[in-house]
């Protein structure tokens, strides 16, 4: 009998596994991702289960279906290796992807026989005929999935590791999981300053089960040194060298340590060390260029009248190694920016604003990586260009989301550049609406009301400044 796509369709989507988990891949820089989970299989020996899942996920949104399948086998071969009494368990997320491959490469035999493996197992299982069962272990690969596609997924990783732990609430693994998303969560909101369960405490506990994962202790580390608890967060970093000299994902965090810790020429010796490790990993490099771009801005600030050649070399290096990134990693938003900011510096305006455009064009920013680039973008039209009209279209375009440090910033430089056109008597309607729409953001609604009225006043039927003024009045 030949079996129904639709059926089978329905039955796929029943699944637990990585093609019904919404992991898109406009999110992600696949090569990039595919480079990451390689180092980690390099340089952690565990179970390599759930890396093989998701390389072969990547493997097919790549358009590879044959490699996905090569790497399924892999999955096989480990769970055979580490779980030997556990097959039918472990297995359901491998064979989900099985089901989903075989039916993309139009092969609904296979497909079929693999969505009959996972009934048949979550039947012994729990005694209910179904296609999922709730099981700890597939929520926490869930989660590890989700914080590898990145600051979009974060708060569905920390539900899934929650989850887990509701079950196994000492399962070291699972433990780490939530600590590594409240972290990111955490680093994620205090660049849009909103407030967050502190992720102290999941560390602290993730770190006493996991006594060996140096990851987890770097990360507490920069935890405890934000908190300002200096000598604490050494003293991590120190056991941390001691344990794992040799990991190059230990040893880019004390990397970080050091370079928060204003010491930037301990921290190149680490990073050297790391990128010695690990040659390709575009991480380090570009850890290093932050580093170099640290002395640079410390020479810069230290004295009235810096060494000229020093500076310039300074730069040029900078240039060279954020350039190398960025060839690397086209998607890199951060190093795009870092790379404008040097050819601003080297006062090579052509190049620095051909940059800002291609950051800019990223498709994977989201609305704060945004504004990050708007805001520097902005400064460089203004003050490197002096063009102030392109300056106020880009820092109007960074204006509109949030209350970070970067929407604060634009605000202030915005505010300061309309204020003084006005002054020069050079302001319009639209410079009266904005400076209206800045305070009435920084809640002074008296000031946001008498800028609008005067904006009003030169376009009394506009829409926008009627509802502003109505809306502000009626909150007075």
């Amino acid at each position: 009998s030949t079996i129904s796509k639709n059926s089978l369709k329905n039955s796929l989507l029943q699944l637990e596994c990585y093609f019904t988990w919404t992991l898109l891949k406009e999110d992600v820089d696949l090569g990039n991702l595919e480079e990451s989970i390689r180092e980690q299989m390099e340089f952690f020996r565990q179970p390599n289960v759930a890396n093989y899942n998701l390389l072969s996920y990547v493997c097919h949104l790549k358009g590879s279906d044959e490699k996905a399948l090569e790497n399924l086998q892999k999955a096989e071969e480990e769970l055979q290796k580490y779980y030997p009494n556990e097959i039918d368990r472990r297995s359901l997320v491998t064979w989900g992807n099985y089901a989903w491959i075989y039916y993309y490469m139009d092969r609904y035999k296979e497909a079929q026989a693999y969505i009959n493996k996972v009934e048949n197992s979550c039947k012994n299982l729990s005694n209910t005929a179904q296609l999922k069962i709730q099981l700890p272990e597939i929520y926490a690969e869930q989660g590890f999935a989700l914080l590898k596609f990145g600051g979009k997924y974060y708060d569905r990783a920390k539900e899934c590791f929650q989850n887990a732990l509701r079950k196994e609430p000492n399962n070291p693994e699972f433990n780490a999981g939530y600590a590594i998303a409240m972290y990111r969560l955490e680093e994620f909101s205090n660049r849009r300053c909103e407030e967050i369960d502190p992720s102290l405490e999941p560390l602290k506990r993730a770190v006493e089960l996991n006594q060996m994962d140096t990851y987890l202790l770097a990360l507490l580390a920069l935890k405890l040194q934000d908190l300002g608890q200096v000598d604490e967060a050494e003293r991590c970093i120190e056991d941390g060298m001691q344990k794992t000299p040799n990991l190059p994902y230990f040893l880019r965090y004390a990397a970080k340590f050091y370079r928060k810790k204003k010491e930037v020429d301990k921290a190149l010796k680490v990073l050297e060390k790391a990128i010695a490790l690990s040659p390709k990993s575009v991480f380090l490099r570009h850890q290093i260029a932050v580093c170099y771009r640290a002395k640079l801005f410390e020479l810069k600030n230290s004295t009235t009248d810096p060494p000229q050649d020093q500076m310039e070399e300074l730069i040029q290096i900078c240039i060279s190694l954020f350039k190398q990134v960025c060839e690397q990693k086209p998607k890199f938003f951060a190093a795009l920016t870092n790379l404008a900011r040097m050819y601003a510096e080297a006062m090579m305006y052509e190049e620095a604003e051909e940059t800002f455009q291609k950051a800019l064009h990223v498709n994977i920013l989201n609305d704060f990586d945004k504004q990050e680039i708007c805001y520097y973008y902005g400064s460089f039209l203004q003050h490197q260009k002096k063009s102030e009209s392109e300056a106020i279209m880009y820092y109007k375009e960074g204006m509109k989301t949030g209350n970070n440090y970067f929407a604060k910033k634009i605000r202030q430089s915005l505010k300061k550049l309309l204020s003084r056109k006005i002054q020069r008597g050079l302001g319009d309607e639209e410079d009266f609406g904005t400076l209206g729409l800045i305070h009435q953001l920084e809640g002074e609604k008296l000031e946001a009301i008498a800028w609008y009225e005067k904006a009003n006043e030169c376009n009394p039927y506009k829409e926008e400044y009627l509802s502003a003024l109505c809306e502000l009045r009626l909150s007075l």
